[in-house]
């Protein structure tokens, strides 16, 4: 009898795909999967990633673990080598979809390459998941989604709007094509997942956000000041109707955010049908100033900052209702700004560098 009942557990190991596996969202999910016992295939072109992060994830999981780990270079945009890699590969229970270009200042200035890279990457892993009757998608969005809709946002607040940069054109538009083949396809469900603002890395310090280049995101650069990589920060606009005038964000801590897409997966797997969609925030605004104040403390370094102008399209405080994931999805982010600071700071500390 004990023989079957662990004969029958070990059957229950799913295989879960992930595209943009060694990516910064990524790469923690693929920790927390892996710590859950399922067996993980990455793809990735890593065109804004390293590989370095494969060996990190072993080191954080151990050598048991990580067995149920592969990875294979794949850019999504190749159909042809997508088709013949998931044809030679058992079949795969969901897919999570971190893999797309995300920088917004760059997308404003290469529209083309984001259009391209992000749609048409997405339209060919979904033609090759279906073809390899794989029905289970989740998809990592943002909240950019909601263009200038006021906050508190929750997933019935306007989408599609407003949207002021072609990043976040190509999640919406993903959005819509996820929407249209949960419709048109009765075996096929999906979660959609609009984060708001990541923050924060793996508690080892082993793994974290590693942008190339000058940092698109607040905390990165902020961290690159404390480490004196950068000499100072500029702060668009001090004249916003906030508590200190600096712009005000919804930051959750990536662990947390990982954590989202575990319970998404369980959502899907009690499902028969459907589109789901969630908002993953703490609900809690900080202002860039707060941020700056908590990293002063959290690094011991003194963060130097000057206050530019506005830019463009920023909106003065972008919060979410997180109510909807904590009552279907059971899942509350934990961590507060602290802990997202302090993760960071170590992050950084035992990787000026990156990877």
């Amino acid at each position: 009898m004990k023989k079957n009942s662990l004969k029958k557990k070990k059957t229950k190991m799913q295989h879960i795909l992930v595209t943009g596996g060694t990516g910064y969202i990524g790469s923690h999910t693929v920790v927390q999967l892996l710590q859950q016992k399922n067996k993980v295939t990455i793809i990735d072109n890593l065109s804004n990633s390293n590989k370095k992060v494969i060996n990190r994830i072993e080191t954080i999981v151990g050598k048991q673990v990580f067995k149920h780990l592969s990875f294979q270079k794949i850019d999504l945009c190749n159909q042809k080598k997508i088709d013949t890699f998931l044809n030679d590969q058992p079949k795969f229970d969901t897919c999570i979809h971190f893999a797309g270009l995300k920088a917004v200042g760059e997308s404003v200035k290469q529209p083309l390459s984001y259009y391209h890279n992000n749609i048409t990457g997405t339209i060919f892993l979904l033609q090759s998941l279906l073809k390899n009757k794989c029905y289970q998608f989740i998809f990592s969005s943002s909240a950019t989604v909601y263009g200038n809709s006021p906050p508190p946002l929750t997933e019935n607040s306007q989408a599609g709007l407003g949207i002021t940069n072609p990043y976040g054109s190509t999640k919406y538009m993903i959005e819509q094509i996820i929407q249209d083949l949960v419709k048109s396809e009765p075996k096929f469900k999906a979660v959609i997942l609009r984060y708001f603002n990541p923050v924060g890395a793996h508690i080892s310090g082993l793994i974290g956000e590693n942008p190339n280049g000058i940092p698109n995101n607040l905390m990165p650069y902020v961290q690159q000041v404390a480490i004196g990589k950068r000499p100072t920060l500029t702060v668009f606009g001090n004249d916003y109707d906030t508590p200190d005038g600096t712009g005000v964000r919804d930051y959750i801590h990536v662990e947390d955010l990982a954590r989202g897409h575990l319970s998404a997966l369980e959502k899907l797997n009690k499902e028969k049908k459907g589109l789901f969609i969630y908002n993953l925030g703490t609900g809690k605004g900080y202002s860039v100033l707060d941020l700056v104040k908590e990293m002063q403390v959290c690094s011991g370094q003194k963060i130097p900052y000057q206050i530019g102008n506005r830019r463009e399209g920023d909106l003065a405080t972008v919060v979410c209702n997180p109510a909807k994931a904590k009552k279907e999805l059971k899942w509350t982010a934990k961590k507060g700004l602290t802990e997202m600071c302090q993760d960071s700071w170590r992050w950084q500390s035992k990787n000026p560098d990156g990877f």
